[in-house]
C-alpha cells in the first residue's frame, strides 16, 4: 500500500469526523510512519483490520474533500501566502535601495511577518 501523503493533510483538516480508532490508525501509519504490522500489534488488532481501517478513514476524508475542497484551498492559501512575502520582499528590497522611507520598510515588515504567523496557523 504506497503512501499518499497529502492524506496527513486530509487529517489534520477532517481528522475530528472520523471514529477514534480510524484516526490513531490513520495516524500511525502516515504521520508516526508505523508499518501496518507495528500499528496491528499496538491496537491489538490484525494487520488487514488495519489496512481496512485506515482504506475506510482515507476513503471517507477524500469523500468529504470531494464535496468541500478545503484541501484545494488550503494549497492555494499557501501560494498566495508566499506570492504575498514574494512581492513584500520586492518592495523591501526596492525601499532600500532607494532608501524611500523606513515607515515604508516597518510596513513590509509587518506584511511578512503577518503572512508567516499565516502560514503556521494552516
Amino acid at each position: 500500500m504506497g503512501k499518499d501523503l497529502t492524506i496527513s493533510i486530509l487529517l489534520d483538516i477532517y481528522g475530528s469526523m472520523l471514529t477514534d480508532k480510524q484516526r490513531n490508525v490513520v495516524e500511525l501509519y502516515y504521520n508516526e510512519d508505523l508499518s501496518l504490522a507495528e500499528i496491528a500489534e499496538h491496537e491489538g488488532i490484525t494487520r488487514q483490520g488495519v489496512r481496512d481501517s485506515i482504506k475506510r478513514g482515507e476513503s471517507l476524508m477524500k469523500s468529504m474533500d470531494e464535496n468541500l475542497n478545503l484541501l484545494d484551498k488550503y494549497f492555494n492559501l499557501l501560494e498566495s501566502l508566499k506570492e504575498i512575502t514574494a512581492l513584500a520582499q520586492k518592495i523591501q528590497e526596492e525601499n532600500n535601495t532607494y532608501n524611500y522611507s523606513r515607515e515604508i520598510s516597518q510596513r513590509v515588515d509587518e506584511i511578512i511577518d503577518l503572512a508567516q504567523k499565516a502560514k503556521d496557523i494552516i
